[in-house]
């Protein structure tokens, strides 16, 4: 059979080549250290995009009027308090959009403090949230002490990350999760002022600390990253109920949910929450103004309703079902390959997927910001059976190479 001979190279392809094998022959030698530096060069940028393009989010005002009830007891001087501080620290068009909907909630909240103060229950709730934005207020302008919350929480989930990448020995796939990080919206979570990417750090926190074994620091951590978000409770919950069904010890998860269980319901009490029901109609079913004593009578169809269109726009609007599917590929992938997760991982990967499907069960809500916690931990569960296949992978591809044309020996 005649074949026809390979076109000779050009001096240009060689060179081209010999480059080409140059670049991934140093990336693969400092592949550790490139993808430290670069991962920690989006987190400083990331955080001075917090500090600089704070996102005026209509959350502040409820959350700045929380932090200082003990200074206004009065609801129109808190009312007052909260709209003339974010007036005097947002542009005028920020300020308009927050308080002017043409005569909708944001319009009626700028002018009504009874209902304004009403719905501080939902907001209050978060009282480890609250209380560093007191005690930082202290010291600074309230809304600078949100934006060095949202500083913080960046440096602390970035530095979380690359310790969990650097005891896996796998600090090359950095990039890889700086990647998902943005696919997962962590820019917006850094920018917003709210709670959301503080509780996510404090929960990654304990997360490693479950995975390296540090069983006080696990308890401490999760405790804290519910004070900050008590809806947390339900990933606890699974994630408890998944250690004791599989009967793994790991008593520092279940003290932090026993101690957060606990502290539910006296916060709950202490904040005059208005109850599940009345929240989820709120946040899900449709905007009440006055929240005392607002007990609307549960319905099946109005959750159901809640659940299907915050599916729709979950699936449409936000990221984070497709970055949950992804890390489920992921999975897939390397369990096929033969490189499975050890029983500790697996239970806790288990448990952020079944908790963020819980969280949304529970409490219908689109927004990608609440199931973030749950979004970047599987991939860092995944470093190790990956980077086990990548050596694989490249072992083999190095044996080939050494494999003589034609020797059948």
């Amino acid at each position: 059979m005649l074949t026809k001979s390979p076109a000779p190279q050009s001096p240009l392809d060689r060179l081209a080549e010999a480059g080409l094998a140059w670049g991934e022959g140093t990336y693969a030698w400092l592949a550790a250290p490139i993808g430290a530096a670069a991962f920690a060069l989006y987190m400083l940028l990331t955080a001075f995009t917090a500090w600089v393009m704070p996102d005026a989010n209509w959350d502040m005002l409820p959350y700045l009027a929380m932090s200082e009830e003990s200074t206004y007891p009065d609801a129109q001087a808190l009312h007052d308090y909260a709209y003339s501080t974010v007036k005097s620290s947002v542009s005028a068009a920020d300020y308009k959009a927050l308080t002017d909907d043409g005569g909708g909630f944001r319009s009626h909240m700028a002018q009504n403090a009874a209902d304004f103060h009403s719905l501080l229950g939902m907001y209050r709730i978060k009282f480890l949230y609250a209380e560093i934005l007191s005690t930082l207020s202290s010291v600074m302008s309230p809304v600078e002490a949100m934006r060095l919350v949202q500083v913080f929480s960046v440096l602390l989930f970035g530095a979380i990350t690359l310790l969990w990448l650097r005891a896996e020995k796998a600090l090359a796939l950095a990039p890889v999760v700086g990647a998902v990080l943005i696919m997962a919206d962590f820019g917006d979570a850094a920018r917003a002022s709210t709670p959301d990417l503080l509780t996510s750090a404090l929960l990654l926190g304990g997360l490693f600390a479950y995975v390296r074994g540090r069983e006080v620091a696990t308890a401490i951590l999760l405790f804290l990253a519910f004070m900050v978000r008590p809806d947390n409770i339900v990933f606890l919950a699974v994630f408890a109920v998944l250690l004791v069904l599989y009967r793994q010890k790991a008593w520092g998860v279940l003290v932090g949910f026993a101690a957060s269980l606990a502290a539910y319901f006296a916060i709950s009490h202490w904040a005059h929450h208005p109850g599940w029901w009345p929240h989820l109609w709120f946040s899900s079913i449709g905007q009440h103004y006055n929240m005392d004593g607002f007990e609307p009578a549960f319905s099946v169809i109005a959750y159901l309703r809640a659940f299907a269109a915050s599916l729709l726009r979950a699936i449409n609007l936000n990221s984070w079902v497709g970055v949950s599917v992804l890390a489920l590929a992921g999975w897939f992938a390397a369990d096929r390959a033969g490189f499975r997760l050890g029983r500790r991982a697996g239970i806790l990967f288990a448990a952020l997927v079944l908790g963020a499907l819980a969280k949304f069960s529970v409490f219908p809500i689109h927004d990608t910001r609440i199931y973030f916690p749950h979004l970047i931990p599987p991939f860092l569960l995944l470093a190790p059976p990956f980077m086990a296949l990548w050596a694989a992978v490249t072992g083999q591809h190095r044996a080939a190479l050494h494999v003589i044309p034609g020797d059948k020996s």
